[in-house]
């Protein structure tokens, strides 16, 4: 009779092998962090005796759960914005707040917090990517659970790299570092090949081959996602990534929403693994993967939560539940994706996406011992049926739930017992996380205070020239086309636009006022040559009136667009929105040894009659400001502009105007 450390007996055991073994009455023998044997209880009792006999009657004795995709240190930022299309909660929140707030200890904490939540829902192994993975690594090896964990490559700055050199220098040591650890398995993380380059990608999947180790990347997760690379680079996203060279590693690809059966195809021939996140995708509106199809072509799928924050917890559970009801309703079949199979996909199936099908995700003799025991005695849990015993597929798919998990074991090591977790101090990590939230609380009150504020943490801005002296002049007719040929004038840079402004108007302290310009340069027979995008933040203070022209005193913000409206709008969340198109004939006129523009504008929306002649010029200098004032005043009387002529009101005050006539 053979001698192990546990045996855990009298539970239905789902060995999740290739078989699909069920045993209603079964065992797990364990000795040495491995799986020993698995089979009947009554053979295994007369084979193997053990220090400690655990009874799993009324109970399921499965696989350790497999979380494949998540990003574990965003417990900290769960519910922080929520309720927002990808793009404005990645770029608008998510990522301001982590440059402010994640260093290595926000993300140690955040991760002890994630195993502690995944540890209570059953889940003995999570794949992750985020920064500081070192310190993701470090939480999750303390706390006993099996992780795969990348480091994230960005093309830009990140909180643990100025660049993308140093982030892969930072990726080889944290690799070499944790080479042969028995429960990490270290991970190159390009995040994604919008965030990234091609060479970056490349390199990515260099380092990934040279050590042998995933490389885990998210894939077509949105729409858009995919018509931007389309329109960029002639191609879709999976070829595209084949063509670099990127599918030659051991490819994690999270998401996969939007990609079509030729995409499946490289895939497969690629041996990549899928990462299903179904609660993300619907909450982010990203869309429901086509997970059906991918499992009838053979790709290893296997289904993660995505971060906290954008799910918003770590409940595997819910994900197995919601995947197979995915499944069935966007094909009408309500065969679709069976309960073995949506429980497959948390086990083995995840095991062999994460591409390390030969460690773990199914009950069989050397593999590591990591096994979840499911209480199935509760109240919705009730009855049972005994005529079929696949039915307690159908149970713990659709019916249990994570808190009906009484017992965790990764590689033989209890991590909880009878529900109370063994490795890990929940109060302390819950006290640290409510410190954490009150700080980033108190950034995010501070900055939504100032549209300013929430400007600068997106853009690229840049103060521009603080007063701008400027008249408006409303003409019947054109000026006549040699206006400007005077021997006290120099002309330069002349140019015809169309200029489609959108403002954005705030009921702040300052009363600010954000100009999103769409700027089409045209050619001489009118063709669109180029189109400038621009933002720019002014107020509506006016600092001081001249007879001849107004001296406008603001702080004005210019920034690059970089996003599309519809994302400035969903972020900024203007209280009042204002839309005027305007053609422009434009040039820069120098006299009396100063730069003024010069504009001749035609209103489109509002549709106004006649022509406004527009006469401009920005210094830093108040002194400055009130010079220019009276050489507009001089440039007033050579056009020969009558006082009725003389606009006071902005284009946007003019627009405001007719909209209110027009109710």
């Amino acid at each position: 009779m053979g001698k192990v450390d546990v045996i855990l007996t009298g539970g239905s055991v789902a060995a999740m092998n290739g078989d699909f073994d069920l045993f209603t009455s079964g065992a797990v023998a364990v000795r040495d962090g491995l799986i020993e044997a698995v089979g009947p209880a009554g053979e295994i009792a007369e084979a193997y005796t053990a220090d400690e006999v655990v009874d799993c009657s009324g109970c399921a004795v499965i696989p350790g759960l497999i979380n494949v995709h998540t990003h574990a240190p965003m417990t900290l930022l769960r519910g922080l914005a929520d309720d927002l299309r990808l793009d404005v909660w990645l770029m608008g929140y998510m990522m301001p707040v982590e440059r402010e707030f994640v260093g290595s200890r926000f993300c140690w904490l955040g991760t002890q917090l994630a195993c502690a939540e995944m540890i209570r829902s059953g889940t003995t192994c999570f794949a992750d990517m985020y920064y500081y993975e070192e310190a993701v690594a470090d939480a999750a090896a303390q706390a006993g659970m099996r992780a795969v964990c990348a480091e994230t490559l960005l093309r830009f700055p990140s909180p643990d790299a100025l660049s993308y050199d140093e982030s892969l220098q930072r990726t080889r040591g944290f690799v070499q570092r944790w080479d042969g650890h028995p429960l990490i398995v270290a991970a190159v993380g390009p995040h994604a090949p919008y965030t990234t380059t091609a060479d970056l990608l490349q390199d990515s999947a260099k380092l990934a081959i040279e050590f042998d180790v995933p490389l885990h990347i998210h894939v077509a997760e949105t729409k858009q996602e995919g018509e931007d690379h389309l329109a960029e680079h002639g191609m879709s996203v999976v070829p595209w990534l084949e063509d670099h060279g990127v599918l030659d590693a051991k490819v994690i690809a999270a998401h996969c929403v939007h990609i079509d059966e030729d995409e499946m195809h490289i895939l497969l021939r690629h041996g990549v693994g899928v990462a299903h996140n179904p609660t993300s995708n619907l909450k982010l509106a990203s869309g429901v993967a086509p997970v059906t199809r991918m499992l009838a072509l053979g790709l290893d799928v296997g289904i993660g939560t995505d971060g906290p924050a954008s799910n918003n917890d770590l409940d595997m559970w819910e994900e197995m539940r919601l995947a197979a009801l995915l499944a069935k309703g966007v094909t009408f079949d309500p065969t679709a994706l069976p309960a073995r199979q949506a429980l497959a996909m948390a086990t083995i199936g995840g095991a062999r996406a994460l591409h390390i099908g030969d460690l773990t995700g199914s009950l069989e003799p050397g593999k590591r011992a990591d096994v979840a025991v499911v209480d199935l005695n509760h109240l919705h849990n009730t009855p049972h049926f005994a005529r079929d015993p696949q039915a307690l597929y159908a149970q713990l798919v659709y019916a249990a739930k994570g808190s009906d998990v009484r017992d965790v074991m990764c590689q033989g090591q209890w991590l909880m017992r009878g529900r109370e977790l063994l490795t890990l101090d929940e109060q302390a990590l819950l006290d640290e996380a409510a410190v954490v939230a009150g700080k980033i609380d108190a950034f995010l009150v501070e900055r939504e205070e100032s549209v300013l504020s929430k400007l600068l943490v997106i853009g690229q801005v840049a103060q521009q020239k603080m007063f701008e002296v400027q008249v408006k002049v409303l003409l019947a007719e054109p000026p006549a086309e040699d206006f400007l040929d005077r021997p006290q004038f120099v002309v330069l840079k002349p140019s015809t636009r169309r200029q489609y402004d959108t403002y954005f108007l705030f009921d702040d302290a300052y009363r600010s006022r954000l100009r999103y310009r769409e700027d089409e340069v045209l050619g001489e027979g009118g063709e669109v040559q180029d189109v400038v995008y621009r933002l720019t933040l002014t107020t509506e203070t006016k600092e001081r009136e001249y007879d001849n022209s107004v001296l406008l005193s603001r702080s004005r913000f210019d920034a690059p667009v970089t996003r599309s409206m519809r994302f400035y709008r969903e972020y900024f969340k203007p209280v009042e929105e204002v839309a005027v198109h305007k053609e422009r004939r434009r040039c820069h006129l120098r006299y009396g040894g100063t730069d003024f523009a010069i504009n001749l504008d035609r209103l489109m929306q509002p549709d106004l009659p006649g022509v406004f002649l527009e006469i401009k010029s920005r210094t830093w200098s108040g002194q400055d400001a009130e010079r220019k004032a009276e050489l507009i005043g001089e440039l007033l009387e050579l056009f020969g502009v009558q006082e009725q002529e003389l606009v006071k009101q902005e284009y946007l005050e003019l627009a405001r105007e007719a909209g209110r006539l027009s109710e």
